[in-house]
C-alpha cells in the first residue's frame, strides 16, 4: 500500500513541474477496496497465478461484524471467482444461518487469493506472499471477530502452527480483533462426528459477538 501512495506522490509531483495544475481522476479512483482488488488481481508474487482460472478476492459485507476466514479456494471457486460456492460453502451458509445471520451479513476471504494445484495445502511461501492481502482485508472490514476456518487458517491468523486440537474452544487475538478457530467446512463433511465440537465453536463466536455488541 505504501508503494503505491509513494508512486502517486512522485505522478503529482512529476505534474506539478511540468506546469499541470488541474486533472481528472475517476471517482473510484480512491476506493481502498477497489484498489486492492485491482492489486490482488495483478499478483505475480508467486506461481499460482500461472494455473489459476480466476482471482477469488472474498465476498459478503464490507463492514461485517463478523469476518470468515477459510485456506484457500477450490476448484469450483476457482471457476467462479467466489469464496466458499461448493459443497463446503453450502455447509458454511449452513453454519452462519445457525448461529442467526445470513452470508450478506458477514464477510468471507481466503488466505490464498488463488487456487493450489490439486487443492493440495498452501505452501508457507504461498502463504507469506497473500496474507499482506488478507491483513488489508481485515483491516478495511474492521469485524468485531473473526471465525478461522481449518487449521491453515488459524496459524496463519495467529502466527503459530500449533494443531487445531490446540486452537479451539478458546478465543483468541490478532491484529486486535477477537479470533475464534473452528473446523473447515471440507472437513466436517469428511467427518460429520465433527460437528458437534464445530457446533460448539459457532456459539462460542456468537457469544463473543453479541458481548461486543452489548457494550456499544
Amino acid at each position: 500500500m505504501m508503494d503505491w501512495i509513494e508512486s502517486t506522490r512522485r505522478l503529482l509531483e512529476a505534474q506539478r513541474d511540468m506546469g499541470i495544475r488541474e486533472f481528472w481522476v475517476r471517482s473510484d479512483a480512491w476506493d481502498p477496496w477497489k484498489v486492492l482488488r485491482r492489486e490482488v488481481e495483478g499478483c505475480r508474487k508467486c506461481q499460482l497465478w500461472r494455473s489459476r482460472r480466476r482471482v477469488v478476492f472474498g465476498a459478503g459485507d464490507t463492514e461485517a461484524g463478523i469476518m470468515f476466514v477459510g485456506e484457500a479456494p477450490g476448484e469450483e471457486e476457482d471457476l467462479r471467482g467466489e469464496p466458499f460456492v461448493g459443497a463446503a460453502g453450502e455447509l458454511l451458509t449452513r453454519m452462519i444461518r445457525a448461529i442467526r445471520m445470513e452470508r450478506r451479513e458477514v464477510y468471507i476471504a481466503n488466505v490464498l487469493k488463488c487456487r493450489p494445484p490439486g487443492n493440495r495445502d498452501p505452501l508457507p511461501e504461498e502463504i507469506e506472499a497473500c496474507k499482506p492481502y488478507l491483513f488489508r482485508q481485515i483491516e478495511l472490514v474492521k469485524p468485531k471477530v473473526i471465525c478461522a476456518l481449518g487449521r491453515i487458517a488459524g496459524g496463519t491468523l495467529l502466527g503459530t502452527s500449533l494443531p487445531l486440537s490446540r486452537l479451539r474452544g478458546k478465543v483468541h487475538f490478532a491484529l486486535g480483533t477477537k479470533v475464534v478457530v473452528t473446523f473447515h467446512p471440507a472437513a466436517l463433511l469428511r467427518n460429520p462426528g465433527w460437528k458437534r465440537q464445530a457446533w460448539e465453536d459457532m456459539k462460542l463466536l456468537r457469544r463473543e459477538y453479541d458481548g461486543l455488541e452489548l457494550r456499544r
